[in-house]
């Protein structure tokens, strides 16, 4: 029987993120999904060669996702503004969509320099944090700024703050390494001894 037509990997992908959604990685299964789309579970291998193939194309949806976000986030304002807002942006996404943004720190072997989804994300927090510094390819500052996001979403989403939240932690932290970044753009350069 073949399969049927109007199954689209984007269909596919739609429904498989509303599974994420709302049951998290667990739920994230192919029967359920076939069952959601009204079709025999092995019309989605047509598609999808398994779960993993499914899940890395969740991901790479989600890294563009955010990456959009990010990218309309700072748009035309100057290089603080617009990483205070893309920082912003990384926050309110990973609140808003807690399960796809999981996808994205999923142990995997390391994909240096592989061009796509998730590269494209790492290259538009570089290209925020290098106009701030004034440092090209400021992959220092780039880990560290998203060192410092992805903790604070650790630790908001543990329950680890208490009470009484981050109060204005996450506003303190950030601002912290704006400064050093831009810091780091007034200092002039030094060429050999220091002396």
């Amino acid at each position: 029987m073949p399969y049927p037509a109007k199954l689209t990997p984007a269909l596919i992908l739609h429904e498989a993120g509303r599974l994420l959604d709302e049951g998290g990685e667990d739920a994230l299964n192919m029967r359920p999904l076939a069952a959601a789309l009204g079709v025999q579970a092995s019309s989605l291998y047509h598609h999808f060669a398994d779960r993993e193939a499914l899940k890395r194309a969740l991901e790479d949806e989600t890294a563009l996702a955010l990456g959009a976000a990010l990218q309309r986030a700072g748009e035309a304002l100057p290089p603080r503004r617009a990483l205070q807002a893309t920082c912003q942006a990384y926050l309110d996404f990973a609140r808003t969509y807690p399960q796809r943004y999981g996808l994205l720190l999923a142990p995997r072997p390391p994909a240096v320099g592989l061009p796509g989804p998730g590269k494209d994300l790492w290259n538009a927090v570089l290209d925020r944090v290098s106009a701030l510094s004034g440092v090209p390819d400021d992959t220092d500052g780039t880990v560290a700024l998203w060192a410092f996001l992805h903790g604070f979403v650790v630790l908001e989403r543990s329950g680890l703050f208490g009470l009484s939240g981050p109060q204005r932690g996450f506003e303190a932290g950030l601002a912290a390494l704006l400064d050093g970044m831009e810091c780091r753009k007034a200092a002039p350069a030094h060429g050999g001894n220091l002396a």
